[in-house]
């Protein structure tokens, strides 16, 4: 699975994003599809993840009620919708498949490269 991350930018706090996350190479459906982000001097954190039939989605505490994850199969594309953004959002966010939904880098197997998302005003 080859996985491309885009739609990051420079945002006003309070402002809102849409990453997409386009997976090739193999079928997409079964992985499950995970955003991390990494902010400079930072470890890289679990943002949120969603299973392979959508039904089931997981959230870091941090952008619970704020980050949408979602998921179009028939589009190998997942998306994380990002409301009220803050300046602590801003980091590389980078999107990952695994067969498990997990909070845990280790346990995607594919990662695409970043996409930088900058809250500031």
């Amino acid at each position: 699975v080859q996985l491309q991350a885009f739609g990051g930018g420079l945002v006003q706090p309070g402002g809102s994003l849409r990453l997409s996350c386009a997976a090739s190479g193999r079928t997409f459906t079964g992985y499950v599809m995970g955003w991390f982000r990494q902010a400079p001097g930072k470890e890289r954190e679990f943002v949120a993840a969603i299973y392979w039939s959508g039904g089931t989605t997981a959230y870091a505490d941090s952008v619970k009620g704020r980050f949408t994850i979602s998921r179009d199969n028939a589009k190998n594309t997942v998306y994380l919708q990002m409301d009220n953004l803050k300046p602590e959002d801003t980091a590389v966010y980078s999107c990952a498949a695994g067969d498990s939904l997990s909070l845990t880098a280790g346990d995607y197997d594919y990662w695409g490269q970043g996409t930088q998302v900058t809250v500031s005003s």
